[in-house]
């Protein structure tokens, strides 16, 4: 303990900081005149870690009786950042926070509670968090009792824990992706202690069912896994995110049942690696193949699903994917390199060769298949050559769609510490060539549909013509349209008229239609 202590200063580089207390629950320590409840800090090393002791599922009622009147009369927001786990996630606080009595608003004067869910994948995603804390002090200054938070994958990471606590002091309350369940309690302590709360799980929770959320539309996102176990390079969600959990199957069966008798007209199946699921039980012997086969059978129009990792994805779950149905034609395949050795360094564990090969299986047992990618460039290393066989890639497959990045190195991560002697313009250059490929492929895919009758979900009006309605096709293809407000949430059959590079446009050719 006297270590600890000794040392705890040190590790946050505060000359000035003082623990106040300190025993099995966590540490109180003083910053600059404000009080901090630490109750668990994020750590590197033990987030690397994979235990094997089993991952248990409670079934608890999130919201205990005492706390569901904390947030009558207030209202709250939150803020997300990042990808559809983190809007799923989100889903999860708003309905937390419901349960506990707060509204919703849109006003941060009227808000008493703000929470930032962040996203740490990349560095301009980090910056754009803290330059809304920044926005975010004078509304603290104005309206002190008002709470602020930042949770989710940033808050997993050390240096921005510290950060926090070295120049946004006024930040009240700090928790990670392992314990949104505990937010209630975590309110609570804030509230009541007036202090900073900090409350990040390095090792990776359990599982909790049951937990309350808030969906808004016709879209519904399930979570079927958490964690990744795969420690691409480059990446900061194995540390983040936590060990691969899958959702017991008879779980995710009933959620997805609950939405179908709810409505809902699509679902898409969450994970870091959705291909992973089932791996990881020692009972049963049950695969992400299986539980997309038990799916198909759930009276619910569109079933989609989102990532899958090359390396995983195997014969099975291709072949119960060309039944169709209501497990639709779109696949999110993110190859990140077209060389070889570019992926060797990622740690991807694939070839260029493998992924051409996978493509042409997928292809063939699923001929009108639409397949989007995720790619970096500028990675370490990489060469004009390797970046040439990427675009050969890119062509190659013909891709419908692809979110291209500049490489962002993540600190703690093994790349972070590679040799990085590309210049930022040659990483411009090639993600500006790049893109053009992209476009490319995406504007010949689209030609494709000219005269063909599409099925399309009405998602809303587009976002710069009310008289346009914006909606997707089965592949995932946005497609705009004349109509009116009624037909938001229907489905329509579109003639297409005309193609763009990035989305498509056509005319109704009749009444809504019932969904098959």
């Amino acid at each position: 303990m006297a270590k600890e202590t000794k040392d705890y200063s040190k590790y946050f580089d505060f000359s000035d900081a003082k623990i106040l207390h300190e025993d099995e629950n966590g540490k109180k320590i003083r910053i600059r005149g404000r009080e901090i409840q630490i109750f668990s800090e994020p750590n590197h090393k033990q987030e690397k870690q994979r235990g094997k002791e089993a991952v248990q599922v409670h079934y608890d009622t999130a919201v205990p009786e005492e706390l569901r009147l904390i947030g009558a009369g207030k209202h709250y927001i939150v803020y997300t950042f990042g990808c559809q786990m983190n809007e799923h996630d989100s889903e999860t606080i708003k309905g937390l926070l419901e349960q506990m009595g707060y509204k919703p608003t849109e006003d941060r004067k009227e808000a008493d509670i703000i929470l930032l869910n962040t996203c740490a994948i990349r560095e301009n995603a980090e910056d754009k968090v803290f330059g809304e804390l920044g926005h975010l002090k004078h509304l603290k200054t104005e309206k002190p009792d008002m709470l602020l938070g930042v949770c989710g994958c940033m808050s997993q990471e050390e240096t921005v824990v510290n950060r926090i606590l070295q120049k946004h002091g006024f930040v009240d309350l700090i928790f990670g992706t392992h314990n949104i369940h505990r937010l209630p309690y975590l309110i609570h302590e804030s509230l009541m202690s007036k202090e900073m709360v900090v409350d990040v799980w390095s090792k990776e929770g359990d599982i909790i069912e049951n937990l309350p959320k808030k969906r808004e539309g016709m879209r519904a996102w399930v979570n079927i896994m958490y964690g990744c176990d795969k420690f691409c390079t480059y990446c900061i969600v194995p540390f983040t995110r936590g060990k691969e959990r899958s959702r017991r199957p008879e779980d995710v069966i009933a959620e997805v049942r609950e939405l179908a008798r709810q409505g809902f007209k699509e679902i898409t199946l969450l994970g870091q690696n959705v291909n992973a699921y089932g791996k990881d039980f020692t009972d049963i012997t049950y695969s992400f193949a299986n539980l997309m086969d038990d799916i198909h059978k759930i009276d619910i129009p569109r079933i989609r699903f989102t990532t899958s990792h090359p390396r995983d994805f195997d014969d099975h779950l291709i072949q119960v994917l060309a039944q169709g149905g209501n497990l639709v034609e779109h696949l999110h395949l993110p190859v990140q390199s077209g060389s070889t050795e570019v992926l060797k360094m990622m740690g991807r564990k694939y070839s260029r060769e493998h992924y051409l090969e996978l493509v042409r299986k997928i292809k063939a047992s699923i001929p009108n298949v639409s397949l989007t990618t995720d790619i970096i460039v500028g990675f370490p290393g990489e060469t004009d050559e390797q970046f040439e066989e990427t675009l050969s890639l890119v062509r190659e497959v013909g891709y419908d769609f692809a979110y291209s990045f500049i490489y962002s190195p993540r600190e703690g991560t093994p790349a972070a510490s590679m040799k990085d002697d590309i210049p930022m313009e040659v990483k411009k250059d090639r993600l500006y060539r790049l893109n053009n490929a992209i476009q490319e492929s995406s504007r010949e895919s689209n030609e494709q549909f000219k005269g063909q009758v599409v099925e399309v979900l009405v998602e809303g009006e587009s976002k710069n013509n009310a008289q346009v309605l914006a909606g997707r096709t089965r592949t995932n293809k946005l497609v705009h349209f004349e109509g009116g407000p009624e037909l938001i949430g229907t489905f329509v059959h579109v003639e297409i008229t005309d193609s763009l590079s990035w989305y498509i446009k056509g005319k109704i050719i009749n009444a809504p239609m019932a969904a098959v």
